[in-house]
């Protein structure tokens, strides 16, 4: 019995301990945007906080480094976007509240649709942080940071449904993303808000988190049946089209960011 009891006490400081450093890091980050003009070290904040994928053997490391990238894209897009905001404190502080439900309610979850879940944010949020920084450069940067952030989501919904060919099936979609990456790159678009600062809703994500959206739904589908059911993916295939074509006809002049 009283091993029993220790054995939840135990269990009860970890879980304390656990959301303090959560929050401590989301609000570390918020203190570090507000102090400092550059980036780079919000961006070590975010990278430092995965040191338990480099508490094991080096021989572990590059694996525990690509499980954990969807949730390193995460982190620098937020910080991303925190800069982005600059000037404008509420907001800043709404992402890293934001940051802070992703990390203690979101990333810890491991069913099917919470993974869904997380492979969408880091492409969302992903896409739209490299469109505000990567655009400038030249096209390599933005079409490798599409491929990682296509190839990374891949593999992190494949693991869920333990996938013999992930590492295939991600190539494809990192090459995919990268596709729709150069494609990006030389038409560009998004949308500002109000009240968002340099934040702006980038085209290119709110397709490509569409499309994932609809690749995830068909695979679903065909391991659930062993084919691709139309029932399954039409409303999402519908959805996807529908504001496909509402973007490209009717939002291709808006806060352009750059076309050519």
């Amino acid at each position: 019995m009283d091993l029993l009891k220790s054995h939840k006490r135990r269990s009860r400081i970890s879980e304390v301990l656990y959301i303090t450093l959560n929050i401590g890091l989301a609000l570390s980050l918020f203190v570090v945007v507000l102090s400092v003009q550059s980036t780079w070290l919000a961006y070590l904040l975010v990278l430092l906080s995965k040191w338990r994928a480099l508490a094991v053997r080096p021989r572990f490391w590059f694996a525990n480094l690509v499980a954990n990238l969807v949730d390193i894209i995460v982190g620098l897009a937020v910080v991303t976007l925190m800069y982005a905001a600059s000037g404008i404190v509420p907001l800043q502080a709404a992402l890293a509240v934001i940051y802070s439900v992703w990390l203690l309610f979101i990333k810890p979850r491991s069913s099917k649709l919470y993974v869904a879940i997380q492979a969408a944010a880091a492409v969302f949020f992903g896409v739209t942080a490299l469109s505000l920084v990567a655009y400038a450069p030249h096209s390599t940067i933005f079409v490798a940071g599409m491929w990682l952030i296509g190839y990374s989501s891949a593999r992190h919904v494949l693991g869920s449904y333990e996938e013999n060919m992930t590492v295939l099936y991600s190539l494809i979609a990192g090459l995919m993303f990268a596709e729709l990456g150069w494609l990006g790159y030389h038409w560009l678009f998004a949308y500002t808000l109000p009240g968002f600062g340099q934040i702006k809703l980038s085209q290119l994500a709110i397709l490509t988190t569409l499309y994932c959206f609809v690749a995830e739904r068909a695979y679903a589908s065909y391991h659930r049946h062993g084919v691709v059911k139309t029932r399954d993916i039409l409303m999402p295939t519908l959805l996807a089209l529908s504001i496909t074509i509402v973007l490209v006809i009717f939002y291709n002049d808006v806060s352009a960011i750059k076309s050519v």
